[in-house]
């Protein structure tokens, strides 16, 4: 690591002024960004796991049951009831009632004809259009010591773009002419269903819809090529995210899930996210004070050690992850997202 990039990384480290925010002013700002609107009080998804699809030539919203996947689009037009089109449908517009009265109608006995075989979905991106997609950096201990990373005080903070969205079951072209560090991170993610800005951390995770599992996929030559992440974080299909979107109230405590990475079968993260150095409560409340997080955002948390760019080798020796490799994440309960890179 370059002495300026350490430079910067101290830097960051030192933290952020926090604001504090009296309970009028707070109040004040929640209903100027919307949160007194529809959007308190429409519905997240519960008791459900869920799926995004392609169809035809759009996206569709899919539930997984015991004994397949509901085609929630098909169920909607045959019994003539309300649902949303596709997931970022759900979540942005707080259809979460209209799934569950769905899912309740179809029943037992009607639901077979409206099951699609899981391993012959054709898997969309979880979410296709979020407002944002948040990323945080050296969250847990272990990784930032085996970075060399200054333990931050404050949650350091990035993004990715839309373009980097992938799925369960894609690729990823790696973009060979510009670099060709290529390393994994898996990620547990958290997805929002309602309007959040300044909550406390004891509120937090009530602004939840679900979590999945993700892999925050970087070229580290590029990542480090700059004092920003940007670049090395948002080429084309860089977040996986996937299979499955599984209701909040489902996961008893998101920090206490075991989260493995394994590359051609080989383990290569094991791991687990209670030893995160923001938990989930924490990185929320932090990021509220400083933007409002929107439903159908997404949240990626930070990955444990393990990953190639903290391996102690030279840089030049080590074995970046390169085209045919298949990169399996899962998070215990939310599903594992496979990916292959071309």
């Amino acid at each position: 690591m370059s002495q300026g990039r350490r430079d910067f990384l101290k830097a960051a480290a030192t933290g952020l002024a926090s604001a504090t925010i009296g309970g009028a002013a707070a109040a004040e700002t929640r209903a100027s960004a919307g949160t007194t609107d529809k959007a308190m009080t429409a519905t997240m998804p519960r008791g459900l796991t869920l799926l995004n699809m392609r169809r035809g030539a759009g996206y569709g919203l899919g539930v997984k049951l015991e004994r397949g996947i509901l085609d929630v689009s098909a169920a909607s037009e045959a019994l003539g009831l309300p649902a949303p089109a596709d997931m970022d449908d759900l979540l942005q517009n707080g259809r979460g009632a209209e799934v569950t009265a769905l899912v309740e109608a179809v029943g037992k006995d009607r639901e077979a004809v409206f099951l699609l075989r899981e391993e012959k979905i054709a898997f969309a991106p979880l979410v296709t259009r979020p407002e944002k997609i948040v990323m945080m950096g050296f969250n847990y201990r272990h990784h930032a010591e085996e970075t060399g990373t200054p333990i931050p005080k404050n949650p350091p903070l990035f993004n990715k773009y839309n373009n980097a969205l992938n799925h369960h079951g894609g690729t990823i072209k790696l973009p060979t002419a510009v670099a060709r560090e290529f390393d994994y991170e898996t990620e547990l993610v958290i997805v929002f269903g309602k309007t959040c800005r300044d909550v406390s951390e004891d509120e937090a995770l009530d602004y939840v819809a679900g979590y999945a599992t993700g892999n925050d996929f970087s070229a580290r030559d590029l990542q480090t090529l700059t004092s920003q992440f940007m670049i090395g974080k948002t080429s084309d299909g860089f977040a996986p995210l996937g299979p499955y979107l599984v209701s909040a109230d489902l996961v008893k405590d998101p920090n206490n899930l075991k989260l493995k990475t394994t590359v051609n079968g080989v383990t290569r993260q094991d791991w687990n996210t209670n030893d995160m150095i923001f938990n989930c409560r924490q990185l929320i409340s932090f990021a509220s004070r400083i933007m409002t997080l929107k439903p159908g955002d997404i949240f990626y948390t930070g990955t444990p050690q393990g990953v190639i760019f903290g391996e102690k080798t030279p840089r030049a020796e080590r074995a970046w992850l390169k085209a045919g490799d298949t990169v399996t994440s899962s998070l215990e309960g939310l599903g594992e997202l496979r990916f292959t890179l071309t």
